[in-house]
């Protein structure tokens, strides 16, 4: 019997949902995450490839999804899980890069973080240890 708060498999482990009620929302960021999700970076349109239309293990995800006063690039709403692909317009904001991530964390997010570069040179790995995350943070253990 399949146990209704696992929503996938990855390798034959299941994956147990992890959803995050009530992410705050900051409404007068909807037009400008619109227009990232227009917009034409790379290496989001090549990762949005892998996992669009539930190609990535049948899991759901979202591409520019505002939280709080963020938007992040990449969202699973039932793993509670942010993907980052940080490119070249993050090597002068560590700061602002720390308290984005705390404040994912601090409501129970789990943040996977990887760089424009090694979605472009390096997917599979990529993919795979994105998969593997998803395995060590939500698989459950028997």
């Amino acid at each position: 019997m399949q146990d209704l708060n696992n929503i996938t498999q990855i390798h034959n482990t299941p994956i147990k949902a992890n959803y995050i009620e009530q992410l705050p929302y900051n409404s007068a960021l909807k037009s400008r995450a619109r227009a990232l999700r227009k917009g034409y970076n790379f290496a989001e349109v090549v990762f949005w490839k892998q996992v669009r239309n539930n190609a990535f293990w049948n899991i759901d995800f979202d591409r520019q999804r505002i939280i709080g006063n963020y938007i992040v690039d990449f969202y699973v709403k039932k793993l509670g899980l942010v993907i980052e692909i940080d490119g070249e317009s993050h090597n002068e904001k560590e700061n602002y890069d720390q308290k984005r991530e705390a404040f994912l964390v601090s409501l129970g997010l789990f943040v996977f973080k990887t760089t424009n570069f090694r979605v472009l040179h390096d997917l599979g790995n990529v993919m795979s240890e994105l998969e593997h995350y998803i395995i060590e943070k939500f698989g459950v253990k028997e």
